[in-house]
């Protein structure tokens, strides 16, 4: 049997984005039709301001540290960090670190928060009738799991990681805080490991 051809680079990169984009318009075509509240959301008006950008920076900052100590820790003891998946799918031009940070990395954020945070915790919270501290704990899990292509290491870190966004998102209330520290977080972690490396030809 001969090799199962793999993806340019590229056409990894559209078919993260575009995977992602359709299970998000799923999932909100599917609130729409069970009329989830856009408050357990996190997606009202009021959730929509600079100061919710300001804290996602600040947010997402604070998390970036975070994780590259832990990851500092994990390399020291030999656990590995998982790389592999952002190896991949570190670009080799600027073209694509333009399709990377613009495009990719907004939608996998987008996407992600608003099935683990919004939907997992904001709406199911809504929908049971119980507290959404209840449920921070099994989506973060979810979550985790998620990103079993990260190795064990990575599933520990990401299950960490999706607590903290969770508990952001429980106090904030808001999608858009969360979002933008997510979205800080992957961005940081390309540009620093791999834009270092020389996968930026120019």
């Amino acid at each position: 049997m001969g090799e199962v051809p793999r993806l340019s680079q590229p056409l990894l990169l559209l078919n993260v984005a575009l995977s992602q984009g359709a299970f998000g318009v799923v999932l909100v075509v599917a609130a729409v039709l069970a009329s989830v509240p856009r408050t357990a959301l996190g997606v009202a008006d009021q959730h929509f301001s600079v100061l919710a950008v300001v804290l996602g920076v600040a947010f997402g900052t604070v998390l970036y540290a975070a994780n590259e100590v832990g990851g500092s820790v994990a390399d020291a003891y030999g656990f590995g960090r998982g790389d592999e998946l952002r190896e991949l799918l570190a670009p080799a031009s600027r073209t694509g670190w333009v399709i990377l940070l613009g495009g990719v990395l907004p939608v996998v954020a987008t996407f992600e928060e608003l099935l683990f945070r919004g939907v997992l915790v904001g709406a199911f919270a809504a929908g049971a009738g119980v507290s959404p501290w209840l449920l921070v704990v099994p989506a973060s899990i979810l979550f985790g799991l998620g990103h079993g292509t990260q190795g064990r290491m990575g599933v520990v870190v990401t299950t960490a990681l999706g607590a903290v966004l969770a508990a952001a998102f429980v106090v904030t209330g808001s999608l858009l805080v969360v979002v933008v520290a997510h979205y800080l977080v992957n961005a940081l972690e390309f540009v620093v490991h791999e834009h270092e490396l020389g996968h930026a030809s120019g």
